[in-house]
């Protein structure tokens, strides 16, 4: 099977001004939100009872409830019920939410850059080295940077 032939690319800067239909405003939608990412960086660390995830975010309860009850309307994160008086849930990843982690990867490394004087945390990989996040071509192995990447229309 041969590669497909590469379609022509758009400079996105130019084309008429109007809201873009866009899978990261899509994204954002879900995700963008303070609380909904501080709950799955909790839900991400093993904590999955919302008094706990309350507590480690800050986040009030109401507003907590909140976000996790759209992360749940999203499929991203799942309750369990893991007490019946009272009804208690806990709340765990699904796949599209486990598929978030080099994001959150990635977020963490920008925030230890550009957000804070001292990372909280160094993440370390099985091999002993800190974690570094880096786009690289499935297909060629060369990185992914701004200059490496077009677009063009996606398939109708």
């Amino acid at each position: 099977m041969t590669d497909p032939e590469p379609r022509a690319a758009i400079r996105l800067a130019d084309l008429p001004l109007e809201v873009r239909p866009c899978s990261l405003a899509a994204a954002l939608d879900v995700l963008g939100e303070r609380w909904s990412l501080l709950a799955l960086r909790e839900i991400g660390y093993g904590v999955h009872r919302f008094a706990r995830i309350a507590g480690y975010t800050g986040a009030s309860r109401d507003i907590l409830a909140d976000r996790l009850r759209k992360l749940e309307a999203a499929g991203v994160v799942e309750r369990r019920q893991y007490s019946e008086r009272p009804p208690r849930h806990e709340y765990h990843l699904t796949e599209a939410g486990r598929e978030l982690f080099p994001v959150m990867l990635a977020l963490y490394q920008w925030g230890d850059k550009w957000a804070v004087d001292t990372p909280a945390l160094t993440r370390r990989h099985s091999c002993g080295q800190p974690v570094q996040v880096d786009l690289v071509c499935h297909h060629c192995g060369q990185p992914v940077t701004h200059e490496t990447i077009h677009d063009e229309p996606a398939d109708a």
